[in-house]
């Protein structure tokens, strides 16, 4: 895949990423989720076969599947959140922060890994740095677990191009699906706590 496309996923990982951190509706996070696991398909597809590239991907949309259907069954509107801050100028300095960081020290992390293009290194450290402010800015069951699928997105992006595993990439598919799964289930518990 020539470099200006490479950086076009990079952009689209941190429109992704940025996104899911100042979106308040539901179903524009689970639309960003499934394009970040989009972007990660890309540059997962420069270290892995086509086919378990094509598996991440699908078992990302299965994940932000399970989540969305369980936000259909809610039958309610997530207005806001408890947690401070909740400004979405706040939000959106703090990601650009993280940003400025993860560029200064891409460079120096791809000399650590030997075949890493700078493109992916970053596009990795975007995802898990952004997860990680994700998480750090709520404690909404979704908003949490669509963090933590963000930093394992991340993860899993960096650790593809040190190991291209089959039984690697189906434990990680497997850990994916039984976050979501999890995480499913403690929105439904909130909600029902809530409505009693």
């Amino acid at each position: 895949m020539p470099a200006p496309l490479l950086w076009i996923v990079v952009l689209l990982l941190i429109l992704t990423s940025v996104g899911l951190l100042v979106s308040r509706e539901w179903r524009w996070s689970i639309a960003l989720l499934a394009g970040q696991y989009f972007a990660a398909f890309w540059l997962v597809s420069l270290h892995w076969p086509l086919t378990m590239a094509a598996a991440k991907l699908i078992t990302g949309w299965m994940a932000a599947a399970a989540l969305g259907m369980t936000q259909i069954n809610m039958n309610q509107y997530q207005t806001g959140e408890t947690s401070w801050p909740q400004g979405r100028v706040f939000r959106l300095f703090s990601a650009g922060l993280v940003l400025l960081a993860v560029f200064a020290v891409s460079r120096s992390v791809t000399g650590w890994l030997p075949g890493a293009n700078l493109s992916v290194v970053s596009g990795s450290l975007i995802l898990i740095s952004l997860g990680l402010l994700h998480l750090g800015m709520t404690a909404n069951p979704l908003r949490v677990t669509l963090g933590l699928l963000t930093v394992l997105l991340g993860f899993e992006t960096l650790y593809a191009t040190v190991e291209n595993s089959i039984l690697v990439a189906g434990l990680l598919s497997t850990i994916t699906l039984g976050l979501a799964l999890a995480g499913s289930y403690l929105v439904a518990l909130a909600s029902a706590e809530d409505s009693a």
